[in-house]
């Protein structure tokens, strides 16, 4: 791992997703988490401050980046929160079958090298009855800013540490067998190839 991915990287994303429009969208679907939680690229914690904590039992948060969770342990013990820090990658997650009651996401599926196996995973370990919350930017529904993304894709991706820009959230859900019923989608502020947002919860078909 080089200096910019070590030392540089994990602040640039802190900043850049820890931005007013990001923690409004936050702050619009982290509540739903309830019982035994587990959170799909945790980094810096930027979910914590939103956790209802009369309804989380526990938390896990996974992430391979041990780099982003000082920031997110110390917000954690602000919050009172009980998180249990997991170095792992979302295509092999260390947790037992139907271990979670919520699954959430935010912002992290535009990095994940393998979506389809992650989701795969993420029903392995979510109960039957359970739901996955999720919150990301993808692919634009105007064709001029979708150009955009498909020709910025390829550059973004080296500077934002894997992240894409052009990710099909919905196809990409189900695909993997998920349906959502309350699926939102809008342009939040900001730079807009990287601001057209889906947001909802989806549950296993």
């Amino acid at each position: 791992m080089g200096f910019y991915d070590r030392y540089l990287l994990p602040r640039v994303v802190h900043f850049s997703c820890g931005l007013k429009p990001s923690m409004k969208q936050r702050e619009k679907i982290v509540p739903l988490a309830q019982g035994r939680v587990l959170e799909i690229g945790i980094g810096s914690g930027l979910n914590i401050p939103f956790y209802d904590l009369l309804k989380v039992d526990h938390l896990w948060g996974i992430d391979p980046s041990r780099e982003m969770w000082s920031i997110a342990k110390k917000n954690a013990a602000d919050r009172h929160l009980d998180v249990e820090f997991m170095e792992a990658i979302a295509e092999s997650i260390p947790l037992d079958d139907n271990a979670a009651d919520t699954v959430v996401m935010t912002y992290t599926m535009c990095t994940i090298p393998e979506v389809s196996a992650a989701l795969d995973e993420i029903r392995r370990v979510m109960k039957p009855t359970g739901k996955l919350i999720f919150c990301e930017h993808g692919e634009a529904p105007d064709e001029t800013v979708r150009r955009w993304q498909n020709r910025l894709n390829p550059v973004w991706n080296v500077l934002g540490g894997g992240c894409n820009l052009n990710r099909p959230i919905p196809r990409l859900l189900e695909n993997s067998g998920f349906r959502s019923r309350d699926m939102q989608t809008m342009y939040i502020p900001g730079w807009k190839p990287a601001c057209f947002n889906y947001w909802g919860t989806a549950s296993y078909r």
